[in-house]
Formats: C-alpha cells, sequence, structure tokens
C-alpha cells in the first residue's frame, strides 16, 4: 500500500514525521494515518511527499497507483517525435565536447548516444562489451574491457562503484542494484568490495582516470549533467558524463590526434 511506500521512502530518507509534515504542511498525526493506512492520502498530498523524498519519477507514478490514482508521469521513448528538440540538444552538446569524450546515458547507465571522442575508449575491448546496449560500467570494468588499459584501476574502480552505491540507494532501482552486483564480482575488483563500502574514505578533490592508450597515459575527469525540471520519466533519468582532461599534457595529445 501507498503508506508503507511512503514510510519506507521517510525511512532512506532519514526524515521524521514530524519534520517531513511540517515541510508539507500536514499534520504528524495524519501523516502517521497515511503511513498506517488509516487514512487515505490524496494524489496532491502524495506528490507533495514524494517531492520533499526526492523520490524518482517512476516511483512516484507507483505510489499514485498504489493509492489508486493513474499516473502523472509518461514514459516518452527518447526516439520519439515530442523529444525531438530534446534529442538536438543532447547531440548539439556532445558534439560540441568533441574531441573530448562525451556519453549519455540511461539510467541503467547504457550509453544511448556517444560523440567520436567517446569512442576512442573504447579501442581495444571485447566486442561482446559493445552491446547493444553498451553499458557504461560493464565496459569499463570488465576484465575484458577497459579496466586493461586503466593505470589507477582500484583507485577508478572504487570511486565508481561508490557512486552506483549511492545511487542504488537513493533510487532502489532494481536493475542498479544488479548491475552493482554484477560489476563488484568481477575477478579483477572484487577485492575493492571493503573500500568502495566505506564511509571514513579521505575526500578528494577529483579522481582521475588514468587511461594507458597507445604508449601514453592520458588523465581525465568527468562532470555530470541532467535535464533541469523533467515531468517525463525518460528526460528524469537521463544524464550526461563529459570527460575534461585533468591536466594540459592530455589536451594536447587529443587536440593532436584529432
Amino acid at each position: 500500500m501507498v503508506g508503507s511506500m511512503l514510510r519506507d521512502w521517510r525511512l532512506d530518507r532519514r526524515r521524521s514525521q514530524m519534520d517531513l509534515a511540517i515541510d508539507v504542511g500536514v499534520s504528524t498525526r495524519h501523516l502517521s494515518f497515511v503511513e498506517t493506512g488509516k487514512s487515505k492520502p490524496s494524489p496532491e498530498l502524495v506528490l507533495a511527499l514524494a517531492e520533499h523524498l526526492d523520490v524518482p519519477l517512476r516511483e512516484r507514478n507507483s505510489m499514485l497507483l498504489a493509492a489508486g490514482y493513474a499516473p502523472r508521469y509518461s514514459t516518452t521513448s527518447l526516439d520519439a517525435d515530442a523529444l525531438a528538440s530534446v534529442r538536438a540538444a543532447l547531440a548539439q552538446l556532445i558534439e560540441a565536447h568533441d574531441p573530448f569524450p562525451a556519453v549519455v546515458v540511461d539510467r541503467h547507465w547504457n550509453a544511448v548516444m556517444v560523440n567520436r571522442g567517446a569512442m576512442a575508449f573504447t579501442v581495444g575491448v571485447a566486442e561482446h562489451l559493445l552491446g547493444p546496449p553498451l553499458n557504461v560500467y560493464r565496459l569499463t570494468l570488465h576484465p575484458d574491457g577497459m579496466s586493461r588499459h586503466i593505470e589507477n584501476l582500484d583507485e577508478w574502480a572504487t570511486h565508481l562503484l561508490g557512486t552506483l552505491a549511492r545511487q542504488v540507494a537513493a533510487t532502489r532501482d532494481q536493475g542498479l542494484r544488479e548491475l552493482l552486483q554484477d560489476v563488484s564480482a568481477y575477478p579483477n575488483v572484487v577485492h575493492l568490495e571493503r573500500s568502495w563500502r566505506a564511509r571514513d574514505r579521505a575526500p578528494s578533490v577529483v579522481v582521475p582516470l588514468r587511461l594507458r592508450t597507445g604508449g601514453r597515459v592520458q588523465s581525465w575527469f568527468s562532470t555530470n549533467t541532467t535535464i533541469g525540471t523533467p515531468v517525463d520519466i525518460t528526460l528524469d533519468e537521463l544524464h550526461v558524463e563529459l570527460f575534461h582532461p585533468a591536466d594540459e599534457a592530455t589536451a594536447r595529445l587529443v587536440r593532436a590526434s584529432d
């Protein structure tokens, strides 16, 4: 029922009933009744609670259905005419980033758009990892993938797996949970479990990807871009990874080979 779903998300977000009730503008008693099923929330209250708990749009639809209401958020194919302007904007963004790598990924880290710079990362990768779908985590961490050429594999893999673990906790997405289980069990990174699960690692300014290619080592860091104020699940779950040279030598090397 929707009450138990709301309670689970509230506990995940470490919010008290009083704290959440004040934010939403209802009494703690009413919120308690909603969570225990003694009171049926309106669709507006379900959405208000979900908003304050930062629940993903896909799960908000599930909450509405559990409460007996119709879903509010559509799931539009990225190939649909309605998203043509979004596709064009994303293509322009990653193409403008060339010759540096850029990739657009869905909620499970499957690449839906890549630029020429990103394709350079796939050189020497086993064919079975190139998809479809081309999954960024499998491509990077699989023993037959990019991992063979990553100079600081332990550091980079710890960073990636820790990021994925936080996404699993934030979204409770079963597909992401299965992806984490699969890639963290790869023989070349399985020994890192204690590291990426640790909460007390010393923070870094930036974790570089040090990739050996053609006898030279390139150093990269990435930034993450999302689509602002989405009301469609497809758009809510897309994000763009832009890789930037972490040193001038990498920038010169890539520009010279372009």
